[in-house]
């Protein structure tokens, strides 16, 4: 039996491990295992059986003059040990069958979103940082499929608590002293506040060197292409406001006038101790293959999983995924002995982006948007899985590049959301730069634009700082079918579906001028004047080799082109895999919401939102009051009972359509009768 919360301390490393301990450990020197236990209070799942719970820390010693290595930035700057090896430290939490014999041999890695577990709250229908009990299993799909599930540390931004991961890194140190630099920091607010940290999201900032630094300069405008208006000096300050008083603080911005919800605050200071951030690459890197390959059981290096695992897989979630597509970017998906890390990536709603990870003074939480974050260079080209060009720059290369020459390149799932077109530039994947011609993608890579979604998982009860109801549509149904796809392609070479997407050749894929004038005139909406189009941003001489950078903050050119999907006569997307949300409506569904007036910038798009509006249940008498260039109009849309007279109409469509997917393997059969009963509770009453 295994004993429950057992703490286990581990001992010095045991040097002479069988089998080559240098390349059975990967990069791991150490494991501490902290605690033990069943998951779930040993319920069973399925063929699979009961699973374990193991939450730990790993030590990593990484060599920065290896090839692996060289090009994380300021490795050569970070504290040694004696033996010239740079340390650090994650922690991690595994669930694993507790019969081996009965998992599926994978390894599913979720790449954690700012601290935070996703892949649960994505697959099984349950969030939460510290599964442990029968809830937190929620539907028990991965567990019925045998996966073990690993998290661990790889963002040294996080601040603690919550049961987020850590990342432990070090401190760049130049041989003169401490390292400084001028960062660039963004401040939105959307509630009148004094103060704000300098950057949101939980996460560590970067203090200022001097809180009195005269050379600091900060300026605010209503949105990114107003002029800016400079804020004197002594009419700000670095320092929090707490109960009326004013506390100095590096890390935070306090302006006395308080700041303007909606506006965009820019500030220019300077900092130091920059974390070595890129060893982050590193730390999913060596954890993924300690897991996978290292053969002990016992003593410093014994891991849990030795033996169980043939294959494994990332998963990544809007940052998450962007992550992904950084470590392929920057070929991390081999380890120092050359071993393939991952087989197979599922990444969702990263669109073409990837992450603020590998510079000097690296903002990790950071993104582009709409309104807010366009001066971060989180999508930058290359945008696309082949080769394409900016002829622009006269820059030709693709995102996928160094993986293939090092023969490490996954079977590569992607999915986005309507989000990622209107919010993420998600066009720019598949297209070039100009937004002129489609551009196809690699063999290795599946892309399923779901049509209608919306960038998270959750729905609020509320709209928050939204305009318009949020968006209700349900895909993780999808989700799982294609987590099923992705391992049958890696194991039995089957391939997965048709990539589904928008594309411009057909005409599914469309201009805002064009969107404007194809989407319904629906009483009380007003389409979007503007989308997400990122900047072409030029940061210096020494940003692309050294990650430095020295034009802070970054010098603007002209922007990318990109379009978003067509929609039909309802406003719901033509092109992708239309789940029986969109093709037996209720509803017209949205990827893009936009700001309210009392948050400030309205009109603006929300960052992570989408809208729905719900049909009417029958057609009007008469015109009905509206907002959308006219006094008065009458929804176009054709009402509920005028499409299905009868709630069993609806239903047997319905029905259809889940049939339709499952045959597609866009659905498994277990989830047809749930999505069918989710839905009909959709019904609208009389």
């Amino acid at each position: 039996m295994i004993p429950s919360r057992v703490r286990l301390q581990t001992v010095l490393a045991v040097i002479g491990l069988a089998i080559g301990a240098a390349a059975s450990q990967a990069e791991v020197v150490r494991i501490e295992i902290a605690s033990r236990e069943l998951f779930a209070n040993g319920q069973a799942f399925g063929s699979t059986g009961a699973y374990e719970r193991i939450t730990g820390k790993l030590h990593f010693e990484v060599d920065p003059d290896h090839p692996a290595n060289r090009h994380i930035v300021d490795i050569s700057l970070a504290p040694r040990t004696a033996n010239g090896k740079v340390p650090f430290s994650a922690d991690f939490f595994l669930l694993q069958p507790a019969d081996a014999s009965r998992g599926n041999g994978a390894l599913l890695y979720d790449v954690n979103n700012r601290g935070n577990k996703l892949v649960l709250h994505a697959l099984n229908g349950v969030g939460g940082n510290n599964p442990r009990t029968p809830a937190d299993a929620g539907n028990g799909f991965l567990m019925r499929q045998g996966y073990a599930i690993l998290w661990s540390g790889w963002n040294g931004d996080v601040l603690p608590g919550g049961d987020r991961l850590q990342l432990e890194l070090p401190v760049a140190t130049s041989p003169k002293g401490p390292v400084t630099g001028r960062v660039y920091a963004e401040i939105c607010v959307d509630r009148l506040v004094k103060s704000a940290p300098l950057v949101w999201g939980g996460t560590r900032v970067y203090p200022a060197a001097d809180i009195h630094e005269r050379s600091a300069e900060l300026t605010m405008r209503p949105h990114r292409s107003a002029e800016p208006i400079l804020v004197p000096r002594d009419a700000w300050a670095f320092a929090r406001e707490e109960d009326g008083r004013v506390i100095p603080d590096p890390t935070h911005l306090y302006v006395k006038a308080g700041f303007k919800p909606g506006w965009l605050y820019d500030l220019v200071y300077t900092a130091r101790d920059p974390r070595v951030s890129g060893l982050g690459l590193a730390a999913v890197r060596d954890a993924v293959s300690f897991f996978r390959y290292a053969a002990t059981t016992e003593g410093s290096l014994g891991n849990p999983l030795a033996g169980r695992i043939q294959r494994a897989y990332g998963f990544g979630i809007s940052q998450s995924g962007r992550f992904l597509q950084d470590l392929l970017y920057q070929d991390f998906n081999g380890d120092e002995h050359q071993r393939t890390v991952f087989d197979g990536c599922f990444i969702h709603v990263a669109a073409a982006g990837r992450t603020l990870l590998n510079e000097r003074f690296a903002q990790i939480t950071r993104h582009g948007s709409q309104h807010e974050e366009n001066l971060y260079p989180t999508d930058a080209f290359p945008f696309t899985t082949v080769p394409s060009e900016d002829p622009l720059t006269g820059r030709r290369g693709d995102w996928l590049a160094r993986s293939r020459a090092s023969r490490h390149l996954p079977k590569l799932i992607l999915t986005v959301t309507s989000t990622e077109y209107w919010g993420r530039g998600g066009s720019l994947l598949h297209t070039d730069v100009e937004g002129r011609r489609d551009v196809e993608l690699d063999p290795a890579v599946r892309l399923y634009h779901i049509a209608g979604g919306h960038h998270t998982f959750s729905t609020p009860g509320d709209k928050g700082i939204a305009a318009y109801a949020p968006n209700g549509l349900d895909y993780t149904p999808l989700l799982r079918a294609l987590l099923v796809c992705l391992d049958e392609w890696v194991t039995a070479g089957r391939e997965p579906p048709a990539s589904a997407y928008p594309r411009i050749a057909d005409g599914t894929l469309v201009s805002l001028e064009e969107y404007q004038r194809m989407f319904p005139v629906i009483p009380g909406l007003s389409v979007p004047s503007a989308m997400y189009v990122p900047l072409r941003l030029d940061l210096g001489p020494r940003y692309a080799t050294h990650g430095i950078a020295d034009f802070v903050p970054p010098r603007v050119g002209p922007p990318y082109r990109v379009l978003v999907p067509a929609v039909d006569a309802d406003g719901n997307e033509t092109a992708g895999v239309r789940l029986p949300q969109i093709s037996v409506p209720l509803a017209t569904y949205t990827g893009w919401n936009v700001r309210a007036e009392p948050f400030g910038a309205p009109g603006a798009l929300t960052r992570w939102q989408g809208a729905q509006f719900p049909l009417p249940r029958m057609r009007a008498a008469g015109p009905v009051e509206g907002t959308s260039g006219t006094s008065a109009i009458t929804d176009p849309r054709p009402s509920v009972l005028e499409r299905y007279p009868t709630r069993e109409a609806y239903i047997m469509k319905i029905r259809r359509a889940c049939e339709e997917l499952r045959d597609r393997r866009l659905m498994l059969d277990e989830d047809i009768e749930l999505t069918i009963e989710k839905l009909a509770a959709a019904w609208p009453s009389q």
